[in-house]
């Protein structure tokens, strides 16, 4: 899993609400066996117009300043719906390294900590205003920095908070499997003296 610790990026917006995963990535494009790949389908029946090719010229991130945004804000409970990965994974494969909203759904928050994606609450009125600053400033960037937990660029400075160990594997680039393996020398010695 990619560490993240410092990420400047441009700020794509999408101001909707309940967000879900069957929008983040639609049924159809489940069947890959890979965790990659799933990019090109992100948010498949809203970036692209009926033919599937043609991408709609009124979907937030086909608007030309957005085209490598990497840091996402979005309004209250975003990724609801069902618990499928393949929602993280495709943000994480189209680019994005964070996703900024006042609310998460909990299975798709806990999905984006396990996937390198940074997940980041802030207040109604902290979102609003960075809102207001992307659309006076179509190519704004914003800089979050997880070891001080801090979001700033465009003249503003907000806090958040993340769990401390949440925080620790992000930071060190740690899935489920790195944890794990972080023992691998205590795992081998117990079983090397296990009795079958």
């Amino acid at each position: 899993m990619q560490s993240f610790t410092v990420h400047t990026g441009v700020v794509a917006t999408m101001d909707r609400a309940n967000v879900d995963t069957d929008q983040i990535i639609p049924k159809q494009f489940l069947k890959r066996i890979e965790r990659t790949g799933f990019g090109q389908f992100l948010f498949y029946d809203w970036r692209f117009q009926d033919d599937g090719s043609t991408p709609n010229p009124d979907f937030e991130l086909n608007q030309p300043e957005v085209k490598d945004a990497s840091i996402l804000i979005a309004r209250q409970n975003f990724g609801s719906g069902s618990s499928r990965e393949h929602a993280v994974w495709a943000l994480d494969d189209y680019g994005f390294r964070a996703v900024i909203a006042p609310s998460f759904a909990d299975i798709f928050f806990n999905n984006c900590f396990k996937n390198g994606v940074l997940p980041i609450v802030l207040s109604e009125d902290e979102v609003s205003e960075i809102f207001k600053l992307a659309e006076s400033q179509p190519t704004l960037e914003l800089t979050v920095d997880l070891e001080t937990q801090k979001i700033s660029g465009g003249g503003i400075e907000y806090s958040f908070k993340i769990d401390p160990s949440r925080r620790h594997n992000l930071l060190n680039g740690l899935d489920d499997i790195a944890q794990t393996l972080q023992h691998e020398e205590l795992i081998n010695e117990y079983e090397s003296n296990r009795s079958w």
